[in-house]
């Protein structure tokens, strides 16, 4: 069956996780960090489920490497590829604060480890660093109403041979958005040097390159009904195609699994995903409630407080 009819199939709302108003698509406005300055040009998507983030992040559109072998790339834009940030993690909400723990990521050390102390005021959410180191300012991507989706990669197995692959990963779709992740297929032996200087040490050779890359975060839009077409990704290669191979998908039922069959490279595959939340409608709202005294005084002042207004994204 297609991923929709599986979807108008399956539903599934965990009695925990984080509340209604962070669920959904956002982009970062602004960092603004205690030293005074701020950060408005990297390009940063958080896509959150009930129980697990996507994030991506990148450089500005014209910093980032054009599509390339690996082996092609020069060092410089090795360095520039080895900066990107994507990566998958479990979350918690407790005492207005998320905090996240293990998942995956690109990245091999931990770039972002405090806390969030989070509030939403109509279609812009604000985090703080409980240190004050930074705070940013995320805002709500419009979307229609439509699919809440949340489903954490277990596997990947070769259905021919039997062979299993412990992929870590996942997909978010958000109405008008979607986002998937999936980690390395084979964990890098060595971790302990950064990133860069992992990838500068093997320019020319794609045989140590590919495991140091074999890792992606996408976002996507589009629709169930049109598919989703990737916007932004730490595979360049990626940006314009579907985020999604085609394949079919199915639900095990004595599992309680999702189940997308697709061919890779002339091979069979299968990915076998544990669901999170799955809600075939849900609406993406860009407000959020307050009082009548707010309201009133809102009302009351909008000749000048509604004078330039109109949402940002």
């Amino acid at each position: 069956m297609t991923l929709q009819e599986l979807i108008n199939r399956v539903t599934c709302s965990p009695d925990q996780g984080v509340p209604d108003w962070m669920l959904g698509c956002f982009r970062r406005r602004c960092i603004s960090f205690a030293n005074g300055e701020s950060d408005s040009d990297t390009i940063v998507y958080w896509l959150q489920s009930r129980n697990f983030t996507i994030d991506l992040r990148l450089p500005r559109a014209a910093d980032q490497v054009s599509p390339a072998p690996l082996e092609d790339y020069p060092a410089e834009d090795l360095m520039i590829l080895a900066s990107y940030e994507g990566w998958l993690a479990p979350c918690e909400w407790a005492d207005r604060k998320m905090s996240w723990y293990g998942g995956t990521a690109l990245q091999l050390t931990n770039r972002w480890p405090e806390p969030a102390e989070l509030r939403r005021v109509g279609n812009c959410m604000v985090e703080f660093a409980p240190s004050g180191a930074y705070v940013e300012d995320w805002r709500l991507q419009p979307s229609s109403p439509g699919p809440l989706v949340g489903l954490r990669l277990l596997e990947e197995y070769d259905p021919q041979t039997g062979h299993r692959f412990a992929r870590d990963g996942g997909l978010i779709i958000c109405g008008d958005y979607a986002a998937r992740v999936l980690g390395r297929s084979v964990p890098l032996t060595d971790n302990s040097l950064p990133l860069s200087e992992m990838a500068v040490s093997a320019v020319g050779s794609r045989e140590q390159l590919t495991p140091v890359f074999d890792f992606e975060t996408s976002v996507a839009s589009g629709s169930l009904e049109q598919g989703y077409t990737v916007e932004h990704s730490t595979q360049p290669g990626r940006v314009g195609l579907p985020l999604l191979e085609q394949g079919s998908f199915s639900w095990n039922e004595d599992l309680e699994r999702v189940e997308q069959a697709f061919s890779h490279n002339g091979q069979n595959r299968v990915r076998v995903f544990e669901v999170d939340v799955i809600n075939p409608h849900w609406e993406f709202a860009l407000t959020t409630p307050s009082n009548p005294q707010a309201e009133a005084w809102f009302l009351h002042e909008s000749d000048t407080l509604r004078r330039y207004t109109g949402v940002m994204t």
